[in-house]
């Protein structure tokens, strides 16, 4: 797949990696702006391309009373602003097949999440819009077994798809990134390390998802050295009271160091 084939992408010949990078999920108008506008003002100083990520809604909460979304409507609204307002590509989760339709009016990537990813239902759904999808790798998947995701998105007709690796299990309540599968999914797709979701400490016992975002940079740097095409960060400029997955989230106030580096890393792998 060509990056130029993403609506409304940038700095497609700059050699860097591209990034989706935004809040774990719409909180609000302002936030998604206030965000949005920060990031691009660094990816556009950096050069690196970049697709703003954002969910319209959370299914997959420990606890019911855990936040879920503003409203879907209202949420991808929201993701449609951001587009029209930076002129920038939009990428956001689905967990229904209704959604995929619904998702395709308003954003430019659709995004698979780990545990659903075997649902053929929902990503022939997606693939049939015509949009990019984006596959995450299920953290009780093998990086092989990706490939049989990948083909179902082709028989659909749609040769858009993307590959991010989250993370596996380890044990109940961590996760580790098996660098290893990075060279294996790039031959199927273009594939997108997900370094903060690869952090989460699930299943705790209070019903809320822990984290080590101190690993961001360490995780990052891995990803970029071996070769991934694309990084996936979320970030927010209050972790601490975001609505979710705040735990694992980068501050925004560290973004623009953290992908200085990870460009100049790059340049160096680049030219070896």
């Amino acid at each position: 797949m060509n990056l130029t084939e993403v609506s409304k992408l940038k700095h497609t010949n700059s050699n860097n990696f591209f990034l989706l990078c935004g809040p774990c999920a719409i909180e609000g108008e302002d936030m998604a702006l206030r965000i949005a506008e920060k990031v691009i003002s660094i990816t556009d100083k950096l050069k690196i391309p970049y697709v703003f990520k954002g969910s319209f809604k959370k299914a997959n909460r420990s606890r019911i009373d855990s936040f879920t979304g503003i409203g879907d409507e209202k949420a991808l609204k929201i993701l449609r602003k951001v587009s029209e307002t930076f002129n920038v590509p939009t990428v956001t989760d689905i967990h229904e097949v209704s959604d995929a339709i619904k998702a395709a009016e308003y954003v430019d990537v659709l995004q698979i999440p780990a545990f659903l990813v075997r649902q053929t239902d929902l990503v022939v759904s997606a693939a049939e819009t015509g949009k990019v999808v984006n596959l995450k790798k299920g953290q009780f998947m093998s990086p092989e077994a990706m490939k049989h995701a990948v083909q179902k998105v082709k028989d659909a007709g749609n040769n858009k798809a993307w590959i991010t690796d989250r993370g596996t299990m380890f044990g109940y309540q961590d996760m580790i990134v098996d660098f290893r599968g990075i060279p294996t999914m790039r031959k199927m797709a273009p594939t997108v390390l997900d370094v903060t979701h690869s952090l989460q400490q699930p299943n705790q016992s209070v019903g809320v998802t822990g984290g080590r975002p101190d690993m961001i940079e360490t995780i990052a740097r891995a990803g970029v050295v071996n070769h991934v095409d694309g990084l996936f960060i979320e970030t927010h400029f209050d972790p601490a009271n975001a609505k979710s997955d705040g735990a694992n989230m980068l501050h925004l106030d560290n973004l623009e160091s953290l992908l200085s580096n990870l460009v100049a890393i790059r340049k160096t792998i680049s030219s070896l």
